[in-house]
């Protein structure tokens, strides 16, 4: 029976036999009984971590130990509100953070983050709105079927199986899942890595 903690594009939490691309980390959200407590987060510091990083290897669910969750790719984990890693990742963290123009503390970029990406005390995704022929390559939108990623010309329906095939992309108003600080890297050139079909 797969474990819930596989993060969508939404926020949701599943449990779903597909194999992540990344990892992630949010603190200890699981019991003794490796099921997910009410909490979606106990810290700020939502990371998206390699899934293989100086052979170290973890048991998944382990009681009192952070509950490691997976992502389809780098671009579902930075809808769901997570950023690169400055340990595993730390090339990725750099240019991440250089093209969200921040240069004060990790600190203080988590904790603007994190006032984009959640509703505190409901513990759900925060969502904004933007225009959707300005979107740049690797943000997420929710559609009438779903969460969809914006991907040159066109948006790719997304599954916990991964991509669908590419759709027309939309114009006007759309409902943004990236955050406005990620959003703003993706901007300036940050490229997440994508697991296409």
């Amino acid at each position: 029976m797969p474990l819930q903690n596989r993060v969508q594009p939404t926020g949701e939490f599943l449990a779903h036999p597909a194999r992540g691309g990344f990892m992630g980390n949010r603190g200890v959200l699981h019991d003794d009984h490796r099921r997910l407590t009410t909490a979606r987060w106990r810290h700020k510091a939502w990371v998206c971590c390699l899934t293989e990083f100086k052979n170290r290897r973890r048991t998944l669910m382990t009681p009192n130990r952070y509950t490691e969750l997976f992502f389809h790719d780098e671009a579902v984990a930075l809808a769901a509100g997570h950023r690169p890693c400055g340990e595993c990742r730390r090339a990725a963290y750099r240019a991440f953070l250089d093209a969200a123009g921040h240069s004060g503390s990790i600190k203080l970029f988590d904790h603007h983050l994190h006032a984009a990406r959640a509703i505190p005390r409901r513990f759900e995704q925060r969502r904004h709105t933007a225009e959707a022929q300005d979107l740049p390559d690797g943000a997420f939108i929710l559609t009438a079927t779903g969460p969809a990623l914006i991907w040159q010309d066109a948006q790719l329906p997304f599954a916990p199986e991964g991509y669908g095939p590419p759709q027309k992309r939309p114009q006007g108003r759309v409902t943004l899942l990236t955050p406005p600080p990620t959003l703003k890297a993706l901007r300036a050139g940050y490229r997440p890595q994508i697991s296409l079909p």
